[in-house]
């Protein structure tokens, strides 16, 4: 059974910065593609940031520049660097891989 765990998230001021996690059981992450997605209050999921398999990495617009997705094979983990943070990038952040979702992390920027 595959499970994903979310951490990192937090309060933190504008322009701050936030390192989730997620740590994936039941499946080993190195062969998967695995996206962070998140919602905020009042609006659908979006796909935040993704990694391939193969390392490749897909941003969003409106964080690119800013987050940054990469993988510790050794550790079975994600990680996603948010720098440069703002009030719009607050919500609850959630990581994905083959149609299994973690229980998500609040991410919580003030102004």
């Amino acid at each position: 059974q595959v499970q994903l765990v979310e951490s990192g998230g937090g309060l933190v001021q504008t322009g701050g910065s936030l390192r989730l996690s997620c740590a994936a059981s039941g499946i080993i992450f190195r062969y998967t593609p695995v996206g962070w997605y998140r919602q905020a209050p009042g609006k659908q999921r979006e796909l935040v940031a993704s990694i391939t398999s193969d390392g490749s990495t897909d941003y969003t617009d409106s964080v690119k520049g800013r987050f940054t997705i990469s993988r510790d094979n050794a550790k079975n983990t994600v990680y996603l660097q948010m720098n440069s943070l703002k009030p719009e990038d607050t919500a609850v952040y959630y990581c994905n891989t083959f149609n299994t979702w973690g229980q998500g992390t609040q991410v919580t920027v003030s102004s």
